[in-house]
Order: structure tokens, then C-alpha cells, then sequence
């Protein structure tokens, strides 16, 4: 068996093109959408995200502001600059970008941003949603992956396991709700799981979100499964790879997202996603 690989980089274009009649259609009711990047300090791997989302809003017709601050920014200012968004009618959406220098409390930065405009989906009143089953802003990691399953016609899940490696709030945790909204039967795993391989193995569907490079090998997955990987890894060359190993899953499941142009293209597209549904929200 050799698996299909789920273009993320195509299927983002796919849903950037979706959101383009509707972002025509608030344009013409003179409400562009438009989302707040606050960037502080100088970390060379958050400056590509920001650039990456700045570019992506410019493709889909959002208009994008850029807020970037040096790394001894007071918490204070910070929390400030995120008061003044939260009041201003023509920013819809606010995304803070992690991690933020150590001396800056994330939690309380993400809880100063609106829930109506938290389109990251962290916010504890989203997050409070998407555990009861409310409407609200879902995180975009997880909804990308979400998205990627439909693409490949897993709607429903029902008598379907779902194994999520990696327990984080980001991505663990949410994914896991989003998959048991779904109809999933689902388990949540992490890197010290006893038999960690045996409970992989069990997946229909399994999620790789553990922040180590190729820890999923072809051993650890069910022939025939679903493999989505959440992980991005700089290797010591300098290239990147993500949680399971490609080349050897590939011979085993029926599905896999690569590392590069997987998940990450379509984290950015629900980031779209989530801007215009709060611009058409207000």
C-alpha cells in the first residue's frame, strides 16, 4: 500500500477561494475584514508565521495590520495595545503571535483579547464552547485538520478510533473534542504512554502532535489509517520533517499529511476562516 498524500498547500488555496465570495460580499457593505498580528520580540521562526498570515490575508482580500513590538515590551503596554484593538470596530480579529518572552504571562494576554474577536480559538470562553459543544471559534490547527478529513470523506467518524498523540491545550485537547463531536471513539496518548505503539496502532485516524521528529514510525500505525502530522521539526541540516516518519508510513497507511505543505497551510486558512466568520458576526 502506498498512502495518498492530503495536499494541505492545495487544499488551503481551495478554501482561501471559498472565502473570497464572501469576503466580496462585506467589501461591498463597506466592512472589509481585517486582522491584528501582534508580534513581540524578535524570534526568527515566529517572523516567518507572521509573514506567512500577513501574505495569506493579502490573497484572500483581508486586510491585515501589524503590530510588532521589541521583546522587553511591558506586559502592561501589551495588554494595553490589546485593549485598544478590542475597541477598534475595523479590527475583527486578534492574533497574538507564541511564544511571547518570558516575562509576559500568555494566558492572561489571551484572555485580555475579545471572544469575539479571538480567532485564534484560545480564549477560555472558545474554549469553554467547543468543550459543551457551542458555537464558537475552534482552533485553527485542529479545524485544518478537521477540514483535511472531510477533504478525504471522513465527515462522520462513528465506529471509527481516533488516536491524538499529544495532550496539549494548542492542539491535543481541542482535537481530541473536535474528533468526538465528530462521533469518534478517541484516545489521547503523549510520548511516555505505556505501549505507546500498541495504542497507535489501534488508530483508524491518528493525530501526531507531539513535537518530536519521526517518533511514528511504520510499526505504529494501522494499515489502512488516516495519519495527519501536526509537527513541524527543524532537523540539524536545517531541513524540516515532521512528527512520523513519511516515507515509511506511506507504505502502510491509506492517507498522510506531509511536512512541509500539510497542516501548516491549512492552519493559516482557518485563521482566514475564523477573520471573516467574526467580521460577518458583527
Amino acid at each position: 500500500m502506498t498512502a495518498q498524500r492530503i495536499d494541505g498547500k492545495s487544499l488551503a488555496a481551495q478554501c482561501r477561494a471559498e472565502l473570497a465570495e464572501r469576503v466580496a460580499a462585506l467589501r461591498a457593505r463597506g466592512r472589509p475584514p481585517a486582522l491584528a498580528v501582534v508580534l513581540v520580540g524578535d524570534d526568527p521562526a515566529s517572523q516567518i508565521y507572521v509573514r506567512n498570515k500577513i501574505s495569506a490575508c493579502a490573497q484572500a482580500g483581508i486586510e491585515s495590520q501589524h503590530h510588532r513590538f521589541d521583546a522587553d515590551l511591558r506586559e502592561s503596554e501589551l495588554l494595553a495595545r490589546i485593549h485598544a484593538l478590542n475597541r477598534d470596530d475595523s479590527v475583527h480579529g486578534i492574533l497574538v503571535q507564541l511564544p511571547l518572552p518570558a516575562h509576559i504571562h500568555a494566558q492572561r494576554v489571551i484572555e485580555a483579547i475579545s471572544p469575539r474577536k479571538d480567532v485564534d480559538g484560545f480564549h477560555v470562553a472558545n474554549a469553554g464552547a467547543l468543550l459543551v459543544g457551542q458555537p464558537g471559534f475552534r482552533p485553527c490547527t485542529p479545524l485544518g485538520c478537521m477540514r483535511m478529513l472531510e477533504h478525504i470523506g471522513l465527515r462522520d467518524l462513528r465506529g471509527r478510533h481516533a488516536v491524538v498523540v499529544g495532550r496539549s491545550n494548542i492542539v491535543g485537547k481541542p482535537m481530541a473534542l473536535m474528533l468526538l463531536e465528530r462521533n469518534a471513539t478517541v484516545t489521547i496518548a503523549h510520548s511516555g504512554t505505556p505501549d505507546l505503539a500498541q495504542t497507535c496502532r489501534q488508530a483508524d485516524v491518528l493525530v501526531a502532535a507531539v513535537g518530536r521528529p519521526r517518533i511514528i514510525g511504520a510499526g505504529m500505525i494501522k494499515p489502512g489509517a488516516a495519519v495527519i502530522d501536526v509537527g513541524i521539526n527543524r532537523l540539524p541540516d536545517g531541513s524540516l520533517c515532521g512528527d512520523v516518519d513519511f516515507e515509511a508510513a506511506s507504505e502502510v497507511a491509506a492517507w498522510i499529511t506531509p511536512v512541509p505543505g500539510g497542516v501548516g497551510p491549512m492552519t493559516i486558512a482557518m485563521l482566514l476562516s475564523n477573520t471573516v466568520q467574526a467580521c460577518e458576526q458583527v
